[in-house]
């Protein structure tokens, strides 16, 4: 906590296109919480090359992550907005703290070993230790919540482990953060496989629903969403792709689950799945207008990088100045 006011701090990948899961797990909550905390929203690149990355297309996806934040409606006079690379403090603090966190602790990691067996090809240090970057990302800014995915609470928790075994050590150094997760829309599944998360990186395009699709593509793709056997529409976590696209539209009409059971009584899967494409592709349609006019002002996003990162460099310097003074390291001013 910086003051009176709670910090919240969240940050996306620019590693490829955004999905709705980005979008109604994190993004669109993000303005919400500039009412309340003081807000850190942060386009991690750093993270991002744990997996190899294109150098032109991650400089063209950092750009478009910052325009899509804008897009959500992030007021630049409410939120911090930059791009992580820009604030040298995360690294440095990211290394300290690999020096407080175990081996044992990282080798647990789902996300470690999901990744490891998607891309056996190159299963780096970073990839193994970005979780303790992920630590630095939000402990920096004396964070109180940190807006996530039901899949990355795991990383806040250890997160928590290693802020409070540094307090120990040294007393009152960091806030203890609390994940806070989504209302609604924790985790929207893979429109093929109802059984797993919805990713950007699926090869199966007909599985993901991008932030930035067209409408005909939406609605295309949920025509071709899989199914359960029966034809009733009930949320049953035995009928996990109807109660997918039941998540989805109570996310974008703010409709309870009871309201769409009634609301679709008697009707076929086919008319559900148009009706979720089409208030999917409506509520797009204002996010992707705003988006692509941010985008095409280079400039407006340069000046809103530079300016994000001399606010959060103003924070972050705070952090780590008191951190390398209570390791013992020199501080010559």
């Amino acid at each position: 906590m910086f003051g009176e006011q709670k910090v919240s701090f969240s940050g996306v990948q620019p590693s490829g296109n955004l999905t709705i899961g980005n979008y109604l797990g994190a993004i669109r909550n993000f303005k919400e919480y500039s009412e309340q905390y003081k807000t850190f929203y942060c386009v991690v690149d750093e993270h991002a090359i744990t997996v190899r990355q294109v150098p032109a297309d991650l400089r063209r996806r950092t750009y478009e992550t910052l325009a899509l934040y804008l897009a959500c409606g992030l007021d630049p006079q409410k939120n911090t907005l930059y791009v992580q690379s820009m604030v040298h403090e995360h690294a440095e603090l990211g290394w300290i703290l690999n020096c407080f966190t175990m081996f044992g602790e990282l080798s647990r990691m789902t996300q470690f070993k999901d990744k490891s067996a998607r891309h056996a090809d190159n299963i780096n240090a970073g990839l193994f230790t970005y979780p303790v970057l992920m630590a630095a990302d939000i402990l920096l800014y004396q964070t109180d919540v940190v807006p996530v995915g039901i899949d990355q609470v795991q990383h806040v928790e250890l997160c928590r482990d290693i802020a409070n075994r540094f307090n120990q050590i040294y007393p009152d150094t960091f806030t203890i953060p609390t994940a806070m997760l989504a209302k609604n829309g924790k985790k929207i599944m893979s429109l093929a496989d109802p059984e797993k998360k919805m990713s950007k990186s699926d090869e199966n395009q007909n599985a993901v629903v991008y932030i930035l699709d067209d409408r005909d593509t939406i609605i295309r793709k949920f025509k071709r969403a899989v199914t359960d056997s029966g034809s009733e529409i009930r949320f049953d976590p035995q009928k996990p792709g109807v109660s997918n696209l039941i998540t989805i539209y109570s996310c974008f009409t703010g409709k309870s689950i009871e309201e769409i059971e009634r609301e679709f009584e008697g009707k076929g899967y086919g008319d559900f799945k148009l009706a979720v494409g089409e208030v999917t592709a409506d509520a797009l349609a204002d996010v992707q207008s705003r988006y692509r006019e941010f985008l095409s002002d280079k400039a407006q996003l340069e000046a809103q990088m530079k300016r994000g990162a001399e606010e959060a460099s103003y924070y972050a310097r705070r952090t780590l100045s008191k951190v390398q003074k209570k390791l013992g390291f020199v501080q010559i001013h």
